[in-house]
């Protein structure tokens, strides 16, 4: 393959990954943290690029340093039932119950509704659904096609529209930079992480990493190095694009208050902004930026989960469980905007420390000789926590918990209680494994 071919290669792939992640959660949440950072934006947006973008290109890398070729093979090195069960619950989780139908109410409600009369009438909704996941089960359906359809089609429309609206409020900001709401007066960095978890990002990293590496190895990657370095340049394209796009989209949230006032969601903000900017044409943009990117990731996760459940469930094709959770997330979908994020929230709280501590562990696995008991500590005291956060994060305290762990645990107040812990679990796994084996008797290092 030419120097050319592979560099036009590299970035439709990347272009294709970036479309992949950039969806829903991606549009909305970045213009709110700024308006609600103020002028705290830019260490808050350090954080949510950290782990908004940070994450997901570790946690690929990741995947491709393993050399395993699914995300239950690679969490199985835990426990071959727990491989399973975080398997099974991180596709589910960026899949049918909340990333796929959130594409669709994002793009119907930022995209569709304000160019309907009657916004109260629930036919405009079940059309565009219909019509939505119609497209969706399309092109899921044509997944060989992927890079042709994402990478090369729809990506470059969906830059071109965001960077007109990124140009525009840099160029005319609307305002000045306000101060900083109450939830973003201290620890700002801290919140700004957190609220990148809102993504699902990290989690669909394990996902559509096994694309990227499968189309790498299509196109000629066969050792395990060329893998790792054609894959971490096509995660570089993707995490450029996404880090620029997230900044930008705070600067707007943060510079739009004066003028827009404290609305309710990023959505608000994106449509408020594009008709300041652009009046009637500004809904034009808006529509085709929020429907464009809510259909690649639709297309992607629709795709994924498909895959997987085939292999799991062999008794139904790849085509059923498509149609199955298309359907499932058209249903889904009816709920709200509000309602399906207050429903992911918790569970992202919850999930997030074990695909950390699972990336985290996965780069480290050589140094402790891929001894099964460092991955069950650690991830049997991080799930215990993530799980205390979880409860945390859906209203459900126990306050006799909360307070011991706030006086024990470094880091509690800002939601990464779990880090030392997992650390630390690490180590006495590290210790209950020589005690087993004997330390000149290791175990060999899994490949």
């Amino acid at each position: 393959m030419s120097t050319r071919g592979s560099f036009s290669n590299t970035v439709a792939v990347g272009f294709m990954l970036f479309a992949l992640f950039f969806g829903a959660g991606n549009l909305i949440f970045p213009p709110q943290l700024g308006q609600l950072a103020g002028s705290n934006v830019f260490s808050a947006n350090l954080g949510f690029v950290i782990t908004g973008v940070g994450l997901p290109v570790l946690c690929i890398l990741a995947l491709a340093f393993s050399g395993k070729s699914d995300l239950e093979s690679l969490a199985g090195r835990v426990n071959p039932i727990y491989g399973i069960f975080f398997t099974v619950a991180l596709y589910l989780t960026i899949g049918p119950f909340f990333a796929i139908p959130r594409t669709n109410t994002v793009a119907y409600e930022i995209g569709i509704v304000p160019f309907l009369e009657n916004q109260s009438s629930y036919w405009p909704l079940l059309l565009f659904t219909i019509v939505f996941f119609g497209v969706t089960l399309y092109f899921s359906l044509k997944s060989s096609k992927l890079v042709d359809v994402v990478g090369k089609m729809l990506t470059p429309i969906l830059l071109a529209v965001i960077a007109i609206l990124i140009i525009a409020a840099f160029v005319n900001p609307i305002g000045a930079i306000q101060e900083p709401a109450e939830s973003y007066m201290t620890n700002s960095f801290f919140k700004g992480f957190q609220e990148g978890y809102n993504t699902m990002d990290a989690l669909a990293a394990f996902v559509f990493g096994i694309i990227i590496i499968n189309i790498m190895k299509d196109r000629g990657a066969t050792t395990k190095r060329q893998i790792m370095i054609s894959t971490g340049k096509v995660a570089l394209v993707a995490g450029v694009l996404l880090a620029v796009i997230y900044s930008s989209l705070s600067f707007l949230g943060a510079t739009s208050v004066e003028g827009l006032g404290l609305l309710d969601n990023g959505g608000s903000i994106l449509a408020a902004a594009s008709q300041h900017f652009f009046g009637w044409y500004g809904k034009v943009i808006l529509a085709v930026i929020v429907v464009a990117a809510c259909l690649t990731t639709s297309i992607g996760l629709i795709t994924s989960c498909a895959s997987y459940f085939t292999k799991l469930v062999p008794a139904l094709s790849y085509k059923q469980w498509a149609v199955i959770f298309t359907l499932f997330s058209a249903v889904i979908s009816n709920f709200g905007l509000n309602s399906i994020i207050s429903f992911s929230v918790p569970v992202l709280v919850a999930l997030y420390p074990l695909a950390i501590c699972l990336m985290a562990l996965t780069f480290l696995h050589p140094l402790f000789k891929g001894r099964k008991e460092v991955y069950q500590v650690s991830i049997l005291v991080t799930f215990l926590l993530s799980v205390n956060d979880g409860l945390n994060a859906a209203g459900v305290k126990i306050a006799a918990v909360n307070d011991l762990f706030a006086a024990v645990l470094p880091l509690y107040s800002v939601g990464l209680g779990w880090v030392v812990p997992a650390i630390i679990g690490g180590v006495i796994g590290y210790l209950i494994s020589i005690i087993r084996t004997g330390v000149l008797n290791p175990e060999p290092v899994e490949e």
